[in-house]
């Protein structure tokens, strides 16, 4: 019996090991192939070398690039934060006439191809005269992720106890009162959640971002481009400081709530 269940624990240890493996050997083959000398990617290298991440991080394009991309996130995170919000109490909190067909409407940028929807948006752009820009890289960028978030909050709502509300409103609490220190609290999970989807998805992504920013090179589109017509070393090194510069403001973004959460409960 003991031997049954010794292995059962190896065969999900190794599945588990196998899943990460399956996650992440593409992460640190970036790595490795930021650390060769050459052009074309052998391994193992015959000369191991940091020089692409001086290169990198001297260089003002890195820089730029990594510039025009946090603008447009943190410009996605906090425009989707709260549409997505006041889309979800209208989502998910209350129910009134056309609910089920805004419904309907919300969520379907979210199964348009996103090529099919950045070469649409583009065409609109155009025909209204707006120049392509990190700023219409935005409004791109939000069209398919305000659902998403709106999606992620409302998760929150459908959970949502009510009657929380009321009683707080019969014993004399404004609506003000009640949404800061009922509903927002209860909502902050889901919130905190779409902010770091929003943050993520804008980002990392690459459709929207080819057709919508026009000169503002963002960084998913500089290493598309490179990666296509000019790689070296330089490509996959920005790549990996662009992973690290996400990683670090998600750990930023969590410490933050964590330390929230501490101060509520002191």
């Amino acid at each position: 019996m003991r031997v049954g269940r010794r292995a059962a624990a190896v065969v999900r240890a190794l599945w588990i090991v196998a899943i990460l493996a399956f996650l992440y050997v593409p992460i640190v083959s970036v790595v490795l192939a930021s650390l060769a000398n050459t052009r074309y990617m052998r391994f193992p290298h015959k000369v191991w070398t940091l020089d692409a991440y001086r290169d990198a991080l001297g260089s003002f394009t890195t820089w730029q690039i990594h510039s025009i991309s946090l603008s447009i996130a943190v410009s996605v995170v906090l425009i989707a934060t709260v549409l997505g919000t006041l889309g979800a109490v209208a989502f998910a909190r209350y129910d009134w006439r056309g609910r089920s067909l805004f419904q309907r409407i919300l969520v379907l940028p979210i199964f348009f191809p996103q090529p099919v929807l950045g070469l649409g948006l583009l065409l609109s752009f155009s025909a209204v005269g707006l120049a392509p820009s990190w700023k219409t890289a935005v409004i791109g960028h939000l069209v398919w992720i305000v659902p998403i978030v709106t999606l992620v909050v409302s998760i929150r709502f459908f959970g949502y106890d009510v009657a929380q509300e009321e009683a707080a409103l019969d014993l004399g609490a404004s609506r003000w009162q009640v949404i800061r220190e009922i509903t927002m609290p209860q909502l902050w999970p889901g919130v905190f959640s779409g902010m770091l989807f929003a943050f993520l998805l804008s980002w990392s992504n690459l459709p929207l971002s080819i057709y919508t920013s026009g000169p503002d090179t963002p960084l998913p589109v500089w290493l598309f481009t490179r990666t296509a017509t000019n790689y070296s070393p330089l490509v996959p090194s920005v790549a990996v400081i662009g992973t690290a510069v996400s990683a670090l403001i998600v750990i930023a973004l969590a410490l933050v709530l964590a330390a929230g959460k501490a101060v509520r409960r002191a």
